[in-house]
């Protein structure tokens, strides 16, 4: 496993995409995945908004400047660079955590993330990370590290979508310290679904089973841009408005969701995180955005360990 020097400079404002795509239905199942990821997470708190400043300054701006030009260019690019450091900090979580192998690519001795099922035609975002890495390595080579890299690319993507502003981060840290991320934080980083694509065979199921659980003028629009046969690699849009906020927690509640979220919300204890959300956005916005700094700092490297690669796509 690759890994990659990570001190989570400057962080985050927002995410998840895809989260459970793959899970059961079952809610039962559905709190036991979370308490086994959950009980594997190693959290430690070790963040610096300065942490660059010496070695390479315009880091935070040469990324920013990167990734407000890619969402400009194509606004789902927001959601593709959420979803990529997701992945790459809970896809491999068992064993590594936070540490970009979602970025490499396949070779003769690495079987690359990027060919797993959810990922083929969903997983992008790699050459946007790729073009920031090469412009700081111009001004500041061997400083940069890619996890850090792709941590504040989506955090500069989810503010550029956001519905409101968030709180500083001096607030979010405090509000989180010494605590590892909890439901109530993986409930939050759920609300990234208000952004973004689905592939259709993640739909076709919920849609074509004519089952009560699912709004019908939902399941009527899916239906249109997901055909059961010859779905091709369609992509429906997880929510019309496309902008991150509490839209999704309304959503779950409408019943406008793809299963593995609406499970979320199926008479269990966490309903009333659900109707919180719904009702306080600020709630949300608070809750997200320390919760994507916990994520980013779990298994991190820090100090001398691991290294600093010239590329993300290859162990170099």
């Amino acid at each position: 496993m690759f890994h990659l020097l990570n001190v989570y400079s400057y962080f985050l404002a927002s995410y998840i995409i895809h989260t459970f795509q793959m899970m059961t239905t079952s809610n039962n199942s559905f709190v036991a995945i979370f308490s086994l990821l959950l009980f594997f997470m190693q959290c430690h708190i070790q963040l610096s908004s300065t942490f660059y400043d010496r070695t390479c300054p315009i880091a935070l701006t040469t990324i920013r400047t990167s990734i407000k030009q890619a969402v400009s260019s194509e606004h789902r690019m927001a959601a593709s660079l959420i979803r990529l450091h997701f992945h790459d900090c809970f896809v491999q979580l068992l064993l590594e955590g936070c540490d970009v192998s979602i970025l490499l690519d396949e070779t003769a001795t690495i079987v690359s993330e990027k060919t797993a099922l959810p990922n083929l035609g969903s997983a992008r975002g790699n050459s946007i990370i790729e073009d920031a890495k090469r412009e700081l390595e111009k001004t500041c080579p061997g400083a940069v590290s890619c996890v850090d890299i792709l941590a504040v690319a989506a955090r500069d993507a989810s503010t550029l979508v956001s519905a409101r502003p968030f709180d500083p981060l001096d607030r979010i840290i405090s509000g989180i310290a010494n605590k590892c991320l909890s439901t109530r934080g993986m409930f939050a980083l759920s609300g990234a679904h208000s952004i973004g694509q689905a592939q259709c065979f993640l739909f076709c199921d919920r849609i074509y089973s004519n089952g009560t659980n699912i709004d019908a003028g939902f399941a009527s629009t899916r239906r249109r841009q997901c055909p059961q046969e010859d779905q091709n690699g369609n992509l429906a849009p997880l929510d019309l408005v496309n902008q991150l906020d509490n839209n999704y927690y309304k959503n779950l509640i409408q019943r406008k969701v793809l299963q593995s979220d609406q499970v979320l919300l199926s008479g269990g204890s966490t309903d009333n995180i659900v109707t919180e959300y719904t009702n306080n956005p600020r709630t949300f916005a608070f809750d997200f955005a320390a919760a994507m700094i916990k994520m980013g700092d779990i298994n991190s490297l820090t100090g001398q360990n691991g290294i600093i690669g010239t590329v993300c796509g290859a162990i170099n």
